[in-house]
């Protein structure tokens, strides 16, 4: 028999979030996914986190657990619609869907607690960072020449999904996908929104962090990127003054 914390936003626990785990001899102790009760939670064998319905809040829910130090194994209660959303990053051993039975419930609990966890509870949590910016996933800061950004969850999320991916150029749907949760029904129009509103807090001398690519959508820059970019700008811009200096001279 096994210690099992269940954390969801259902007040029904765990008969209504996962209902096999009533049939089981588990013992079970049901609490909400708020911030301040995932940094210090209680002695467990297993977390059992709820992600039927609003993916957004369970995924953040499950990286804060990782950043906080997760020493016990993590499952996930899913909708056959939400398992599109699953990827590594949210840091799972396994996955149950909520109309499990109780013999598959039973089997995905013993073999997740058959593998020890590798993850120690003082295992580093690096900071992003890139030039004068580093972003603390942890403390959710982000830090701009050593002042803290005041940065709403998230213009965080984004700046740090990006500068996490350095040159890569994300699609609108793509960061609506991996920032907002594949349950958001809003439109891309969002993203502009957010990039409109980061760039402005990053200041005119650091706007270029973000980058446009026409027609596609945005990517981090990272400082020396940018310094070579502008510098290929001003080449290739010399190179056309000088050919055209030619031309005239010529004429």
């Amino acid at each position: 028999m096994a210690e099992i914390l269940l954390l969801a936003t259902d007040p029904g626990g765990g008969s209504a979030v996962l209902p096999a785990l009533e049939f089981l001899p588990h013992r079970v102790r049901a609490m909400g996914m708020d911030p301040s009760s995932l940094v210090d939670l209680p002695s467990t064998d297993l977390i059992v986190l709820d992600a039927r319905k609003d993916l957004q809040s369970a995924r953040a829910s499950a990286r804060l657990l990782q950043v906080t130090g997760l020493t016990v194994p993590l499952l996930l209660i899913v909708t056959e619609g939400g398992l599109t959303a699953l990827t590594a990053e949210w840091g799972a051993r396994d996955f149950i869907l909520a109309n499990a039975s109780p013999a598959e419930v039973e089997a995905r609990i013993r073999l997740a607690l058959a593998t020890p966890v590798t993850l120690g509870a003082d295992a580093p949590v690096e900071a992003i960072s890139q030039g004068n910016l580093v972003i603390n996933p942890v403390a959710y800061t982000a830090k701009l020449h050593g002042q803290t950004l005041d940065l709403t969850y998230k213009e965080f999320e984004l700046l740090r999904y990006l500068a996490a991916h350095p040159g890569r150029v994300f699609t609108r749907t793509q960061l609506l996908q991996e920032v907002w949760g594949y349950d958001y029904f809003g439109g891309t129009r969002t993203v502009d929104v957010h990039v409109r509103r980061l760039r402005a807090k990053l200041g005119p001398e650091n706007d270029q962090l973000i980058g446009t690519v026409r027609n596609v959508g945005y990517r981090f820059d990272a400082p020396k990127e940018r310094r070579r970019v502008r510098a290929e700008e001003d080449l290739r811009a010399l190179e056309a003054e000088a050919a055209l200096g030619e031309e005239i001279a010529v004429a």
